[in-house]
């Protein structure tokens, strides 16, 4: 396994432009987002060239989308000051390290891609029979290489994607980490630790070699990462050499699980625009009141002195998400007995709905009427993340020999 660095320690998580984000967005990404951006370097982006794999045949909708997504990350309080917020197509080195992963990727390695088969048949109305379809789990490698991501949080249907990744960098690494006398330079850049740390490197890469001690590689790897006085390259060059490679040159992210979200629809399915069953981050207090009040429930309460089940009613999953434990037993007990009413169920979820999205609510109309504010904040993060991606492809083109 090859390591990831402390200074390589970044997250990149992107999402496609879908226009405006509903509660299911807001407690499946955001939350985990908001977190994130206060404990590591985070990169966040809009997937647009990733909506073309499945929507290529009418994009006009994407600038909008483009515009309402980014204005609901930033009233749900991404701070594009503790995060880079960017569109990936204002960065093409995405596509450059994307054709060049490409010409080392096998074919199969895409094939065997699950959600390449699943797309294919949820999606039977689309002709996806494109080689952009098949690829795009290879750009998404490329979005998450480019910066040398070693987090990315994902749900569990998407660890095969991180794995292909790490995948890719390894046989990257393999092929183009083999740098003329690299041993020789591995062996400079450990005399720069000084006597004592190069003799104890020299241990622990002993141990980790001759007998698989795990703990004595993540000794060395916090060593290394410990040492100030390595320049990046020779960095690379002693990671690869204490696990017996070459230079490291795109690092292996590992997957950040996230939990799946427990946010549902007003009809108890998974929140989505293509089931009608969402609540908007920035819909009016009234339309929220009216679809919550309206909802579904138990069907058993036909008469509001009929009892119901609450596990068998929408609500109920709304009160797994709002409600604490003291008015989840009240629901529990008053539900089973009919001394509660539907209506009466629904009231403290709803205010706790209505709670959430005032401040969100709000920060839509401030960004709404400043779109030089939020376009200044889209400029400034895409020339922060170009000139990160601009670094690693120097590295990339010089490594597989494309420069005169």
């Amino acid at each position: 396994m090859t390591s990831v660095s402390a200074q390589h320690a970044r997250v990149l998580s992107g999402m496609r432009p879908t226009g405006r984000l509903h509660l299911g967005h807001y407690h499946g990404v955001l939350k985990n987002w908001l977190e994130l951006q206060h404990e590591f370097e985070c990169f966040f982006f809009v997937a647009d060239w990733h909506a073309l794999t499945t929507h290529y045949e009418d994009p006009s909708l994407i600038p909008d989308s483009i515009r309402e997504m980014l204005i609901d990350w930033l009233a749900a309080g991404i701070n594009p000051g503790s995060a880079t917020l960017f569109i990936q197509s204002r960065v093409p080195e995405h596509a450059e390290l994307h054709l060049l992963l490409s010409m080392i990727t096998p074919v199969g390695w895409l094939e065997r891609v699950p959600t390449y088969k699943d797309q294919q048949e949820r999606l039977k109305e689309k002709d996806l029979a494109t080689y952009g379809f098949l690829g795009y789990p290879l750009l998404q490698s490329a979005d998450i290489l480019i910066y040398k991501a070693g987090r990315v949080p994902v749900g569990e249907d998407q660890v095969a994607h991180v794995e292909l990744t790490r995948e890719i960098a390894r046989r990257f690494n393999h092929i183009y980490g083999r740098e003329p006398d690299f041993e020789t330079k591995a062996e400079e850049a450990k005399r720069k630790m000084g006597k004592k740390s190069a003799k104890q490197f020299d241990e622990l890469r002993r141990a980790y070699q001759e007998r698989g001690d795990g703990e004595a590689l993540a000794v060395a790897r916090a060593m290394l990462d410990g040492q100030a006085n390595l320049t990046v390259a020779d960095r690379e060059r002693l990671f690869g050499f204490l696990e017996g490679g070459g230079r490291v040159i795109l690092p292996e992210p590992v997957p950040l699980l996230t939990k799946a979200s427990k946010m549902p629809g007003l009809d108890g399915q998974k929140m989505s625009k293509s089931y009608g069953n969402t609540i908007a981050l920035r819909d009016e207090p009234a339309h929220v009141e009216k679809a919550m009040r309206t909802m579904p429930t138990d069907p058993a309460r036909v008469r509001r002195t009929d009892p119901g089940e609450p596990e068998k009613c929408p609500v109920w999953q709304f009160h797994l998400v709002y409600s604490d434990a003291e008015v989840r037993d009240w629901v529990q007990a008053g539900c089973r007995s009919a001394g509660i009413g539907c209506l009466d169920c629904k009231r403290p979820v709803i205010d706790s709905v209505l709670a959430e999205l005032a401040p969100m609510r709000e920060r839509v109309r401030e960004f709404t009427a400043q779109p030089e504010l939020v376009r200044n904040v889209l400029n400034e993060g895409c020339e922060r993340a170009r000139a990160v991606a601009r670094e690693t492809m120097e590295e990339v083109r010089h490594a597989m020999s494309l420069v005169f």
